[in-house]
């Protein structure tokens, strides 16, 4: 019996110095896709304000989806940010976030950019926008998504592969509106007139154009005001040369999507969730986000940063974000059948 005693005892102190004891201390634990220099600075904000200490984990989207789904319920995280509607919407599918609107985000933030179940709710607004040569390219050329598959176009595009979530969102936007049939024959016409195979990101692609290898692409908003604004002078020389258009500005307005938040099912630290995505969505976080990486903010009274200014106003989808989700896998085989890599 001592000994049983004894093996007992040891066993509690071995947990007790393996797993620190915070009974008097505030927390919240975050996922996520963003990364750590364009999410901490929010979060000891937050911390200094609130006295919530914030714990965070930075990896890639679909790392991070994988890791909620194979820690279930023993999950740590409370919260989960992460870019793009159609990403939200896997992590909802896989069961790993809980509704959690309120009528404080119902408030600030518009319906089509937030979950119409209530599973998470728009952070930050990018537009998937159209850059051209200034020297090759008239804006009285530019129109529509539809009409980059005119042949006019031929081995004159630039856009990153059919693997890239933003593009699919793209795709799944233009099967809300104009069906699957229409969607096929657009894509397919817009392969045709790939001046390249797709390959490297957003900013390779606004590279590609200043090079002269394409003379449009399509690209996210911020990844433009991030070389506009770099410390390197030969993106700024290369974002130099290209110039914003506004496509369908007659019609549904600019394809736009988010980066978002949710809470975790498995969340441990609900109330203090909450809390933070409250706090993710004032003027002053909102505010910061538009200065620090150039994207608009979700909320109506946060000022934009001077290179949004300068993009000037544009006419933007209102398409509920939900459908990026719901249209995801439809978009991939249009793409796939139309020879999209």
């Amino acid at each position: 019996m001592k000994m049983l005693f004894k093996t007992t005892g040891l066993l509690l102190l071995m947990t007790a110095l393996s797993f620190p004891v915070y009974a008097d201390i505030e927390e919240v634990n975050v996922y996520s896709a963003r990364k750590e220099q364009l999410i901490k600075p929010l979060l000891t904000d937050f911390t200094q304000l609130t006295g919530i200490k914030v714990n965070l984990i930075t990896s890639k989207a679909d790392a991070l989806l994988k890791r909620l789904e194979s820690e279930g319920m023993n999950s740590p995280a409370d919260i989960l940010i992460t870019t793009d509607a159609g990403r939200l919407y896997r992590a909802k599918k896989a069961g790993v976030l809980q509704p959690s609107l309120n009528d404080t985000m119902k408030k600030l933030v518009p319906e089509h950019l937030r979950d119409a179940d209530g599973y998470w709710v728009g952070l930050t607004t990018r537009s998937r926008m159209i850059v051209y040569a200034k020297d090759r390219v008239k804006p009285s050329e530019l129109s529509t998504y539809e009409d980059l598959a005119s042949p006019k176009w031929k081995k004159r595009i630039c856009v990153r592969s059919s693997n890239n979530i933003y593009n699919q969102s793209l795709v799944a936007s233009m099967i809300a509106h104009r069906g699957e049939k229409a969607t096929e024959t657009w894509v397919n016409g817009l392969v045709n007139n790939m001046a390249r195979k797709p390959k490297g990101g957003d900013r390779d692609q606004i590279k590609a154009v200043a090079a002269g290898q394409c003379d449009i692409a399509l690209v996210n908003t911020y990844y433009l005001g991030q070389m506009l604004n770099s410390n390197d002078p030969k993106q700024v020389e290369a974002a130099q040369q290209v110039a914003v258009f506004w496509p369908n500005q007659s019609d549904r307005g600019a394809h736009i999507n988010v980066s978002g938040i949710a809470v975790t099912k498995a969340a441990k630290n609900r109330e203090n969730a909450i809390k933070l995505i409250e706090y993710l969505l004032s003027k002053d976080a909102q505010t910061w986000y538009a200065k620090t990486n150039n994207e608009y903010p979700v909320i109506a009274d946060a000022p934009w940063s001077d290179t949004l200014k300068n993009w000037g106003d544009f006419h933007s989808d209102g398409l509920n974000l939900t459908e990026l989700g719901n249209l995801n896998t439809q978009a991939i085989r249009i793409m796939d059948r139309a020879g999209w890599r």
